[in-house]
């Protein structure tokens, strides 16, 4: 909460009054709900905890959001037959890779039902890079209330929620790497 400070100036029979704000953690927080408001992000009300999952990967091994902790995650919900998703997940991988080594990683959980063949041919053809978890039964996308796809959260390096992206965006534009910029604390090059 900011710390006002209310001043009155009595000038020609006119009193007006001032009031000057100094920083404080809601005034520091505005720049950024500014920039989610700008880029459609939904912000949450409260920073809650991203809910924990440990999924296979298209490579056998196990993903948990765990091991990505001190790390902007991108939580990325998409499926082979969402055309907006197939679409969106090579800008994402662009992404990734301009981000490699910055504190910055994109999860991509494909919520395709029993066709992991579909996944595995789709990320082939289209060299992407990003780590690419299983969720096959739907537990994980319960989880994160996922109604429509593509719908991808914005996690914090503290594991808690910094919001919420429903449907397609332009991941590589100017101002979703300033966001990542800021929020991994680390210059993009």
């Amino acid at each position: 909460m900011s710390t006002q400070l209310t001043k009155r100036l009595r000038l020609v029979g006119v009193t007006l009054s001032l009031t000057l704000c100094f920083p404080g953690p809601a005034a520091e927080a505005a720049p950024l709900a500014a920039q989610l408001q700008a880029l459609h992000i939904d912000a949450p009300h409260e920073r809650l905890p991203a809910p924990a999952f440990a999924l296979p990967s298209l490579d056998g091994k196990t993903i948990r959001l765990q091991d990505y902790h001190g790390q902007l995650v991108v939580l990325h919900f998409w499926a082979t037959f969402c055309k907006p998703c197939r679409e969106e997940l090579p800008a994402l991988d662009r992404l990734s890779r301009e981000f490699t080594g910055k504190g910055f990683a994109v999860l991509a959980i494909a919520v395709d039902r029993d066709h992991p063949q579909a996944v595995e041919h789709f990320v082939r053809e289209h060299a992407i890079r990003l780590t690419v978890p299983l969720d096959p039964g739907g537990e994980v996308r319960k989880k994160y209330e996922i109604d429509a796809l593509p719908t991808s959260y914005l996690i914090g390096p503290d594991g808690r929620f910094v919001g919420r992206v429903v449907g397609e965006r332009d991941w590589t534009s100017p101002e979703f790497r300033t966001l990542i910029d800021e929020l991994t604390g680390t210059p993009y090059d």
